[in-house]
């Protein structure tokens, strides 16, 4: 929200206080911890007599984790009804430390400092990273903003400096560089081609080496660079505004430090890594269609992992009542276990709403399960369906029920739910059952809708074979996996979006992430669906899914049927790789699809690219966005090895190559060893067993250890290691493996039977 006009004017009507002064700085205790208060009045105090009507800033600077300090800005305190927080979880018994000397006192948290000046003007409060400064609150950055109607707005600023770049602020499908941009945290069903997003996260990363999350689930408004330019503003109603300063320096140390605040993805299933086909939304479907999809993609030995059907497995107009159309499916019990057999996994669509026609709408209404308006009422729209209400998750006993329900569900078989919808939750004149503020609960909704259902997956399926399909979000969202990116076009500038919208959720903590393949909205052609399938197979997770029309690949041409073997086939062959990625993920926070500034901060060129991304660390993947197949793409300093061509190509340059439908860009990182694993039919299987450790991007004087998380693929296998070293022309693997490997080394393969720990291979020059 901007609250001037220009630099020097405020916004007609609006009243603007800002801290002028620093008035008091002392070190005080809070529960046995270090905290700096200060006291900063609206107005500069000359004398005794100016301390009188005028307003009054208290802020608080405390250390609560290494790299981590928490500010407190009050104007008038408790003035509403507490906004809710995000849940953290850091170490209540942590002490940084305050230090002063005669100019200043400085807040530290490991290399994080904030340095307050004595008591005097305002001469500006400084963020330190390792001693250096990387930014600062000046003059005017700390205020509360009052709208004619007399709504009370608190914000604070940060210097930004020239060249520094902001990311984050979750699912967001515009620039991925959000310099010059306003953004509302504010979730929306708007699909992905608007300034609206269905994951909303009031956290951002700077370039300057640190983050900052805004400790309130409600409304909170950005202004990137896009009301003073020179200055990062954000904005919450009323007149207490918390937030925490994270320290890095890189982006990867900043998103380690933020998710072990707010939580980091558990393990997920081996098989939700493999390919999920769906009924479509709304499309006719009945228990032969479905079969006839599920028998045409083995007929064309595609391997399936999931399938999931969409909305209409219930009947029109009683969503979500839970109960399978009866005449679409007489046997869905039948039907679960017929599709089981054939080695899948069920997955069907829910949300959060409860239709009037639903057998379940009276007796929520009866226990004040469902959502009421302030005068009692039951909350209705008819957006969606019709009369429908809102299940009411702050109520434990709705949370339980509704639970009770899916329960039923999973005893039937299904393995899986698609935690749809979780957007559109009222605000005016609502009553929560806990007596939460609606703002507040607005974004905070999704959190504990997801986490109703993820603990019941848990709880029922056991830990690591709990997996979502979800489509809202907020802070803490990314612990409860798996993500996808909402309702695109199947279009190629909506394909750009949706990866734009991918790079800025993994900047916002989020490590597990999915798309619809070929878009939603439309019948792609044959040439999109072709092109998008090899950006959705090199993805955390992978989903054939749209609105209308389905997307079965031989309704679209026999190539497509081919390309999506292709990279089923190399998607499930690179399980080891992408499941190192993986347990990364879940040990550190680093996202398995990552921007090129996430992995290569250190190169100016990265920061601004949004048509490409990592996969993991070591493997470098640029979709193509056009029909004729060109291709335009930047790699980093080094060599890089095609993973088709096996050209080698020299990196801190833009490369143009065109296309067919079968290859892409795909770039090996020098000094990687990619594991390959044996099977191509599922993902489900011991990944170290038989793995061929492709070491030919491995250079002299390098070494390199892959860690292959064997029992994250389910099979209760411990975790392997290989270290592989190129050492005076040779070749020289250690490993903790009992199984058989391989190894790939100058174009040659080379076996090992199970036992054998260590092995050198020398090959002469030209061999």
């Amino acid at each position: 929200m901007k609250f001037t006009n220009g630099f020097w004017l405020d916004r007609k009507g609006w009243t603007i206080e800002r801290a002028k002064q620093i008035r008091q700085v002392a070190p005080i205790s809070i529960d046995d911890r270090p905290v700096l208060e200060v006291l900063a009045p609206i107005k500069n105090i000359t004398s005794r007599g100016d301390t009188l009507n005028t307003g009054l800033f208290d802020m608080a600077f405390e250390p609560i984790a290494p790299g981590v300090i928490r500010v407190r800005q009050h104007r008038w305190r408790k003035n509403t009804i507490p906004p809710i927080q995000p849940e953290l979880s850091f170490d209540p018994t942590y002490q940084g430390s305050i230090d002063e000397n005669s100019e200043d006192y400085r807040v530290t948290a490991d290399n994080l400092s904030v340095t307050v000046p004595r008591e005097g003007t305002w001469d500006g409060i400084r963020v330190s990273l390792n001693g250096e400064n990387i930014t600062e609150m000046t003059t005017r950055s700390v205020g509360l903003a009052i709208s004619p109607d007399q709504e009370r707005y608190s914000f604070a600023q940060f210097v930004l400096q020239p060249g520094e770049r902001v990311y984050g602020l979750g699912e967001r499908f515009g620039h991925f560089v959000k310099n010059g941009q306003s953004v509302d945290i504010w979730n929306e069903d708007g699909g992905t081609s608007s300034e609206q997003a269905y994951k909303n996260v009031p956290f951002y990363i700077s370039t300057a080496g640190y983050g900052i999350l805004v400790l309130n689930t409600g409304d909170v408004s950005f202004e990137i660079g896009s009301e003073a330019v020179s200055r990062i503003q954000f904005s919450v109603s009323g007149d207490e505004l918390e937030y925490l300063i994270i320290a890095g320096p890189s982006p990867k140390e900043i998103l380690e430090r933020y998710t072990a605040l707010t939580g980091r993805p558990p393990k997920v299933p081996a098989w939700s890594y493999g390919l999920w086909l769906t009924t479509s939304f709304t499309t006719s479907y009945d228990e032969e269609t479905v079969m006839s999809f599920i028998d045409g993609m083995a007929e064309r030995d595609i391997p399936l992992s999931v399938f999931h059907f969409d909305t209409f497995w219930m009947r029109e107009f009683h969503w979500c009542d839970f109960v399978w159309d009866p005449v679409t499916f007489p046997d869905p019990r039948g039907l679960i276990q017929r599709i089981k057999d054939k080695g899948l996994k069920v997955c069907v669509w829910i949300n959060p709403y409860i239709a009037q026609r639903s057998r379940l709408w009276e007796e929520g209404a009866e226990n004040g399960y469902l959502v009421k308006r302030s005068d009692g009422s039951i909350w209705h729209t008819d957006l969606w369906q019709a009369g429908l209400s809102l299940v009411d998750f702050t109520n434990p006993k709705a949370a339980q029920w509704y639970r009770g329900e899916l329960k039923k569900l999973l005893d039937m078989g299904v393995d899986c739910f698609k935690t749809d919808f979780g957007e559109r939750i009222p605000v005016s004149g609502i009553a929560w059952h806990n007596g939460a503020d609606p703002v507040s609960m607005h974004n905070y909704y999704a959190h504990l809708y997801n986490r109703t259902v993820f603990d019941l997956l848990t709880e029922e399926r056991g830990e690591g074979e709990a997996v979502l399909f979800a489509r809202s979000a907020t802070v803490g969202g990314q612990a409860m996996p798996v993500h996808w990116g909402g309702d695109c076009d199947s279009t190629y500038a909506s394909m750009g979006e949706t990866l734009r919208g991918g790079l800025s959720i993994a900047m916002s903590g989020f490590s597990f992430w999915s798309h619809d393949i070929g878009g939603f909205e439309g019948m792609p052609d044959a040439g999109l669906f072709k092109r998008w399938l090899a950006f959705g197979l090199l993805s955390s997770h992978s989903r054939l899914h749209g609105s209308g029309t389905v997307r079965v690949p031989w309704v679209f041409d026999e190539e497509a049927v081919e390309v999506t073997r292709r990279f089923v086939d190399l998607k499930l062959r690179l399980m080891p790789y992408i499941g190192q990625a993986a347990r990364e993920a879940h040990k550190t926070g680093t996202p398995v699809l990552r921007p090129m500034v996430l992995e290569f901060p250190e190169d100016p060129a990265t920061c601004e690219i949004d048509t490409q991304f990592m996969l993991g660390s070591d493997i470098l993947v640029a979709p193509v966005f056009r029909p004729d197949g060109k291709v335009t793409y930047y790699l980093p300093a080094g060599k890089w090895r095609s993973l088709f061509s096996g050209d080698v190509l020299t990196g801190s340059r833009w490369v143009t190559e065109t296309h067919g439908y079968s290859t892409l860009p795909v770039m090996i990182r020098e000094g990687a060893v990619i594991p390959f694993g044996k099977k191509t039919d599922t993902p489900v299987y011991n990944w170290a067993d038989g793995v061929t450790l492709d070491a030919t991007s491995l250079f002299e004087g390098q070494t390199y250890t892959v860690t292959i998380p064997a029992s994250d693929a389910g099979t209760g296998a411990p975790d392997v290691t290989f270290t592989v070293a190129h050492v005076a022309g040779a070749c020289e693997v250690t490993t903790t493996t009992q199984a058989a490997w391989n190894l790939k080394y100058r174009g040659q393969e080379f076996s090992y039977e199970a036992g054998t720990s260590t092995a050198t291979i020398r090959l002469s020059e030209g061999s």
